[in-house]
C-alpha cells in the first residue's frame, strides 16, 4: 500500500532532524513492503525567507491532502521583530487549524538505558511512562479578544462544552488501552473556564467505568510531575496548562529532544517532536534526532494504522540507547557523545534486518 507523506523541514535543526526521521521511514519501508510517497514543502521562517507567508498556499493544500503530515520544528530569531501574523510559529498555528487538529498527544517517558540523563532519583525516575492529552485549539493561544497596546495588553481564555468533550474522549480512550488512569488539570478554584472543564469531564467519566478519573489544580500537578511522576498515567489537561506540563515532563525524561508528539483530529494528524528549532545548533550535527524518529514511529501507528511497524521503531530507539548510543543532551561524557546522523545509523542498524 501506498502512503502520501507531507515533510515540512522547517526552521533551525528542524531540517536536521527531518532527514533523520525520513532516513528511519525510507528503511520501514524497504523492511515492510508499503511505499511512502515522501513530499517536502516550505513552512514557518524558511517560507517566510521565500518571499511568502509562514503557510504558503501550496503547503497548506499539500498537507490537507495527505495521510500524514511530518514537520521538524518552526522559529527564527530573524523573523523576532515582525507582527504576529508574519512569524515562523503563525505557520504551525494556521497548519493546526486548517487541518482541524485539536489533541495533541504526548507521551514522555523514562528508558530504561537513560536513567543516568534524568535529573531525578533513580528511584523516582524508574516507571515513568505517560502521555499528555493537551488540548489544541481552545484556551488563551486563541480566544478573542486579544490586543496589546504600549502600556497594557489582554488575552481571552475561553472554551465551551465540545471543546471538552472531544479532548477528554480521547484521553478516557488512550487510558483503556493503558493503565486505566487519568488525571484531569485545571485551576477550578480560580478560573470560570476550569470550572467548565472540570465539570465536563466528571459528567463523561461515567461512559468510561473502567477509567479511574482524578482531578488535579495545575500548581499540584506541576509538583506531581517531579515528586512522583510514575504514578500519573494520562494526564488530561488544555493548551497552556499543557504546554508548559509536558516540557516540564520533557525534563523530567532527561532530554526535550528525547519526546515525540502526535496532533489529531478528524482527518489526517500532524507529527513533530516536541523541541523547538534550537537555531544556534542548526546544521552542526549534534541535535538530539530521537524526539523526531519517535515521532515518525507515532505517525506510524497512529497515524496510518501500521502498528507493528511503529512499534518496531520505538523498540529500536530503546536498543540503541541501551547499546549506549548518546548525542550530547544525554551523554554522562560529552566527549563521548556522537552526532546526529550517527545516533540515526545507531537506530537503522536496531532495527530489524531487512528481508
Amino acid at each position: 500500500m501506498t502512503f502520501s507523506i507531507v515533510v515540512l523541514p522547517g526552521d533551525g535543526i528542524g531540517p536536521d532532524v527531518t532527514a533523520a526521521a525520513v532516513r528511519v521511514l525510507e528503511a520501514v519501508g524497504r523492511r515492510s513492503g508499503h511505499a511512502f510517497k515522501v513530499e517536502s514543502h516550505a513552512i514557518g521562517g524558511a517560507a517566510l525567507a521565500t518571499g511568502s507567508g509562514p503557510l504558503p498556499d501550496n503547503t497548506r493544500d499539500a498537507c490537507l491532502a495527505a495521510d500524514a503530515v511530518f514537520l521538524g520544528a518552526v522559529g527564527d530569531p530573524a523573523w523576532d521583530a515582525e507582527p504576529p501574523t508574519r512569524r515562523p510559529e503563525a505557520g504551525l498555528l494556521a497548519l493546526r487549524k486548517a487541518m482541524g487538529v485539536y489533541a495533541n498527544l504526548r507521551p514522555a517517558r523514562v528508558y530504561r538505558a537513560l536513567a543516568e540523563a534524568t535529573p531525578l532519583k533513580p528511584s523516582i525516575a524508574a516507571g515513568v511512562d505517560m502521555v499528555i492529552v493537551r488540548e489544541l485549539t481552545g484556551g488563551l493561544y486563541f480566544g478573542q479578544p486579544r490586543e496589546e497596546q504600549s502600556d497594557a495588553a489582554f488575552n481571552t481564555m475561553r472554551y465551551d462544552r465540545r471543546e471538552v468533550e472531544r479532548i477528554a474522549r480521547h484521553a478516557f480512550t488512550i487510558a483503556r488501552t493503558r493503565q486505566k488512569r487519568v488525571l484531569s488539570v485545571d485551576k477550578a478554584n480560580v478560573l470560570e473556564t476550569s470550572r467548565l472543564w472540570r465539570r465536563v469531564v466528571t459528567e463523561m467519566a461515567p461512559a468510561y467505568p473502567d477509567v479511574t478519573l482524578e482531578h488535579m489544580y495545575v500548581d499540584a500537578a506541576a509538583m506531581a510531575l517531579v515528586r512522583d511522576p510514575a504514578s500519573i498515567d494520562v494526564l488530561l489537561t488544555e493548551n497552556l496548562f499543557g504546554d508548559i506540563l509536558s516540557d516540564e515532563a520533557g525534563a523530567i525524561c532527561g532530554s526535550l529532544g528525547l519526546l515525540p508528539s502526535a496532533s489529531l483530529g478528524d482527518g489526517a494528524g500532524l507529527f513533530e517532536p516536541v523541541h523547538g528549532s534550537a537555531p544556534t545548533i542548526a546544521g552542526r550535527d549534534i541535535a538530539n534526532p530521537i524526539g523526531a524518529i519517535a515521532s515518525m514511529a507515532m505517525l506510524l501507528r497512529e497515524g496510518l494504522g501500521l502498528l507493528e511497524e511503529g512499534n518496531s521503531v520505538d523498540a529500536a530507539i530503546e536498543r540503541a540507547l541501551a547499546d549506549g548510543a548518546r548525542t550530547v543532551d544525554i551523554a554522562d561524557d560529552p566527549g563521548q557523545a556522537i552526532g546526529t546522523k550517527a545516533m540515526t545509523d545507531a537506530v537503522l542498524a536496531a532495527l530489524s534486518p531487512e528481508p
